[in-house]
């Protein structure tokens, strides 16, 4: 699977932020999502940080904790546009992360992601344009179509959206191919004129761990 998403951006050119698939190391499993480059270099990978346990009572159990090791890093890479940001699915939902690779210099953050049928008419949409808005830079969220043959349906709903909170595009359930162009000059512009990312009081707070 490596060597052939590798191959992929090689034969095409391009930069491959290549979804996410089960990567072995050492007995663990991790949910990661590998980056290469237009020469087939693999320059980046992301293993999931936040992995999404739910157990309801009476309702749905998820534990992704059962198969899955939590990763511990922030991942973001360089490109000829400037540096980006990466994470999986439920990472969305932490807005410290989120904030995190914005103040490491991320000008976008490129999220593959499934969110269920519960979850994704109510929080996919909002979680990406919040996210956006809040951090002022592109988010792309790319997600499986929607298969009912599956034993997981995913919302699908591919979504790209901008430093204004505006959803700049997004597809259905169904296959498709999206299309969006990020204009990091009005990035720079929305940061210039609403400077809410120099407005944060570091000096009343600051990011940590909340015990319980």
């Amino acid at each position: 699977m490596w060597q052939a998403l590798s191959d992929m951006a090689k034969e095409n050119g391009l930069y491959l932020v290549a979804g996410s698939v089960p990567e072995d190391d050492g007995g663990k499993t991790y949910n990661t999502s590998y980056v290469f480059d237009p020469e087939g270099k693999c320059i980046a990978k992301h293993r999931k940080v936040h992995l999404f346990d739910i157990d309801v009572k009476g309702g749905q159990r998820f534990m992704e904790s059962e198969t899955l090791t939590a990763g511990d890093s922030l991942t973001t890479f360089d490109t000829p546009w400037g540096k980006m940001g990466l994470c999986i699915c439920y990472d969305i939902r932490f807005p410290e992360w989120m904030r995190l690779m914005a103040l490491e210099g991320a000008k976008a953050v490129f999220i593959p992601a499934a969110f269920n049928m519960t979850t994704g008419p109510a929080h996919w949409e909002l979680s990406f344009r919040a996210r956006a808005l809040d951090n002022q830079i592109y988010l792309f969220g790319c997600a499986p179509a929607r298969d009912i043959e599956a034993s997981y349906h995913s919302w699908g709903h591919s979504i790209a959206t901008n430093p204004w909170g505006e959803v700049m595009a997004q597809l259905d359930e169904t296959e498709g191919i999206l299309f969006a162009h990020a204009d990091f000059e009005r990035e720079d512009a929305i940061r210039d004129q609403l400077p809410l990312l120099r407005h944060r009081r570091v000096d009343l707070y600051e990011l940590r761990e909340i015990k319980k």
